[in-house]
Formats: C-alpha cells, sequence, structure tokens
C-alpha cells in the first residue's frame, strides 16, 4: 500500500484545492496517469500517479483543501507493507550518495514524528526537471562542506533547506544521531529567527488594521489564492526593496516600420510578431553591458549574486491576477523563437495550465501597461530581482528635431530599480543604451 502525500511543489505553496479526479476509488492506475488536478496560488498541478495499482481512498475530494505533507491518495501497490511517498523522492535520493540516502531516510523517520506536514518531498508534482537537478548538486555542495567543516553534520535536505532560509548550520544544534543537523532543527531554527527578529515591532496587519466600517452598503469578497500570493509578493517588495523610478520617452520609428515590413515574413512562419520580442533582444544585450541588473542582493550576506543567465519574466494579465512566466535562456533565442514562446507561456498563464518551471528563478522582468493603452508607471520589483521595466503605448507625437517639428512614434518607457545596489546613474546609463538599441533595429539585429 502507497500512502501517496501532497508534496511541496515550491514557490512557498504550502496548500492546494482539490479540482477534479481522474480516477475514482476502486479504479486501476498506472504509474506517471494524472491522478487529480490541484489548484494552487500559482499553477493548476496535474498530479501523477508515483506508482501502478488500485486507488483505495481519496485523501481528499473536489472543493476540499489538502495541505503539505496530508495523504492525497490510497494506492494499493499489491504489497502487505505501507510505503509513504510524495512526487520526486525516488528521483531525489537516487543521486545521493548511500550515506545520503542513509541520512534521508533517518530524517523522513525523525520527521514524521514531530510534525506531519514535514514528511513531503521538496520536489514538485508537477513534472519539473528544475528542482531535481538542483537536488543532483547537493552531494558536490556537501563534500564541499565537509572539507571545510568536517563536524558539521547535516542531511542533504536538511543543508538545502539552510541554505534557502539563510541558516547558519555552525549555529545550529542537531537532534539526529551523532549530532546531526536535521530538516526540523532548520525549521526550528528559522521560526526563532524570525519570531526574534518581529517580535521587537507589531505586524503591518495589526499597527493600520482596517478601521470599523458600517455593515450597510458595503460588501466582502475573500480574496482568491493567487490574489493572496500577489499580496505576499508586493508586501515583501515594499518591505525590502528601497526602490526608486527613472522615466524616458523612445523614439521608436525605425522599429515601427522595421516591424511593420517583418510582420508578413513572420506570418510565413506561423509567427505573431508584436514590439514585445524586439524589446526584449533589446534588453539582454543592454543587460549583458550592465550586468547589475540581471542580479540579487542577498540582504544577509551582504553579496550581490550576478548571475549568467538570462531569463526574462513577462507579466500577464488573467482574469484571476498577475502572472509572470519567463523565457528561459532567453539570450539564445531568436527573434521569431522569442514571439512564439511568448504567445505559449502568456495562453498557458491565462487558461491556468502554467507549470511551476516557467514562473521559477526569473532573472528580470517586464511588464507591458501599453498594452491597454497607459502611458506611463511605476512598476514594483519582483523580489529577488532588483529592476523590472514598464513599457507604456506607443504612439504617434510631435517632437522637434533640428528646429523642425516632425510626427514621430513615441515610447514611453519606466525603468525601477532597487536602490540598494543600483545607483540612478547606473539607471540612466542602461536607458541610454536600450534606446540606442530600439533606436536602429538594424544595428539591434546584428549586435
Amino acid at each position: 500500500m502507497i500512502d501517496f502525500k501532497f508534496a511541496d511543489i515550491g514557490e512557498g505553496i504550502h496548500e492546494g484545492v482539490i479540482l477534479k479526479w481522474m480516477f475514482e476509488e476502486g479504479d486501476k492506475v498506472e504509474e506517471g496517469d494524472t491522478l487529480v488536478v490541484v489548484e494552487t496560488d500559482k499553477v493548476n498541478a496535474e498530479i501523477p500517479a508515483p506508482e501502478s495499482g488500485t486507488l483505495k481512498k481519496r485523501g481528499a475530494e473536489v472543493g476540499e483543501t489538502i495541505h503539505v505533507g496530508e495523504t492525497l491518495a490510497l494506492i494499493d501497490d499489491g504489497s502487505d507493507e505501507t510505503k509513504e511517498e510524495a512526487p520526486g523522492d525516488t528521483e531525489a535520493t537516487d543521486n545521493e550518495s548511500d550515506d545520503d540516502e542513509d541520512s534521508e531516510q533517518e530524517e523522513k523517520s525523525t520527521d514524521k514524528k514531530e510534525n506531519k506536514d514535514d514528511s513531503a518531498s521538496v520536489v514538485g508534482a508537477i513534472e519539473s526537471s528544475d528542482e531535481v537537478m538542483e537536488a543532483s548538486n547537493e552531494h558536490e555542495e556537501q563534500s564541499s562542506e565537509k572539507q571545510e567543516n568536517t563536524r558539521v553534520l547535516a542531511t542533504p535536505v536538511a543543508r538545502k533547506m539552510a541554505k534557502d532560509l539563510g541558516v547558519e548550520l555552525s549555529n545550529v544544534k542537531g537532534s539526529g544521531e551523532n549530532g546531526r543537523i536535521m530538516k526540523s532543527d532548520i525549521k526550528k531554527a528559522a521560526e526563532g529567527a524570525s519570531q526574534s527578529s518581529s517580535s521587537s515591532q507589531p505586524s503591518l496587519a495589526k499597527t493600520y488594521a482596517m478601521p470599523k466600517l458600517p455593515e450597510e452598503n458595503t460588501r466582502r469578497e475573500k480574496i482568491s489564492k493567487l490574489r493572496k500570493s500577489i499580496v505576499d509578493a508586493m508586501d515583501k517588495s515594499n518591505a525590502l526593496i528601497p526602490a526608486t523610478t527613472v522615466m524616458d520617452e523612445f523614439d521608436v520609428t525605425e522599429l515601427v516600420k522595421f516591424r511593420k515590413d517583418q510582420k508578413a515574413k513572420a506570418e510565413n512562419y506561423d509567427v505573431k510578431l508584436t514590439y514585445l520580442p524586439l524589446i526584449i533582444k533589446a534588453l539582454i544585450l543592454t543587460i549583458k553591458e550592465y550586468p547589475i541588473f540581471n542580479a540579487s542582493f542577498d540582504h544577509e550576506t551582504e553579496e550581490i549574486v550576478y548571475k549568467d543567465y538570462y531569463n526574462i519574466g513577462i507579466a500577464v494579465d488573467t482574469e484571476n491576477g498577475l502572472i509572470v512566466p519567463n523565457i528561459k535562456g532567453a539570450d539564445q533565442k531568436s527573434i521569431f523563437e522569442l514571439a512564439k514562446e511568448i504567445d505559449a507561456l502568456a495562453s498557458a498563464a491565462r487558461d491556468r495550465k502554467i507549470q511551476m518551471k516557467d514562473l521559477q528563478n526569473t532573472t528580470f522582468s517586464i511588464t507591458n501597461y501599453g498594452a491597454f493603452g497607459s502611458k506611463l508607471g511605476t512598476p514594483v520589483i519582483k523580489h529577488p530581482e532588483v529592476a523590472i521595466l514598464g513599457m507604456g503605448a506607443i504612439t504617434k507625437k510631435p517632437v522637434v528635431i533640428d528646429d523642425e517639428i516632425v510626427i514621430r512614434d513615441m515610447f514611453p518607457v519606466s525603468l525601477t530599480i532597487d536602490h540598494r545596489v543600483i545607483d540612478g546613474g547606473d539607471a540612466g546609463r542602461f536607458m541610454v543604451k536600450f534606446r540606442e538599441l530600439l533606436s536602429d533595429p538594424i544595428a539591434l539585429l546584428l549586435s
């Protein structure tokens, strides 16, 4: 019998709502079949069956909420022994050494006694190689850390959690055998640090509590899971990042002509050519010249983390709220490839079919409020990024060139920056280079 748990699929997701069961109790299921669809605050996750067998019991019904670590389904695989399993467990442990397997099994055993929620794997239920690939590097990280300090014993899962939460292993007392640091130890250390830092000041919710309103002529509506995710992201950005916005207006008359000339050719390749792939091309070239804009700032270690990959996030307006998938390795793609991927990601986001891997590891984001006719705005940085580009609508305007008034296509642009690591001068130079590339599309393609 397999006790199939609802796993942590990443991005801070702790619960989900059952949208649809694909099988009834008593049905035969095959390994890899979509067992159930679960709605989370970011994606609708299709959860595959871990092994073949008979679905004996469903852990929650349609419309009910299920939390990470709770039983999603009981599957009879023909064995007498009851096995607990969460998506990705086998793949993650197969990439570890024998010592790592022993330590992870030890941790699972201890965590089950302490907290039911901790029994779920950190590897996502949605089929995504991103997290699995990260897990395969844990042995290398462990070997490196052992060389630096052999006295610190910790399971691979605990090491990863410590890294994610910013907990220093040397400051944690392990509760496992021979003082080995377990996942539960890291969790307690992180919670203790959080409580210590928050105890000195009241929460924003209490400080700025909603004043009592009359019941007449008002109505209350619970926000959606996606909106709650947006609220949390905006709170985090506002609390951590001292942001400022630089605005400019570019003459993109030549870019408008270029796109108009190339639209017919693009249609021959079944590509809808908008301005966005051309803008992304110019953006990446600009970022490569000013790499700080593709970085993150680690406040705890006071380090700037530069990234040599370019995953460009594109904000997509959906019925439920804003979703920001990203184009992986955007610098390696042609204009037409970028156009196709933008269209595919936007459609998946609007249909709530986006996968978690499409939302993770963004390095720089773009928001296009010009699509709704707006001209200027002050976009909010998506932590832990350090900048975001806002784009207004391209409109024809009279401008003065060589003391003559002429009609040109003008493109309003806003660049919000994390002022901790990016100065106004940096933003100004970034905008000059970006404008230069967009003003000359032929040079852009030759760069």
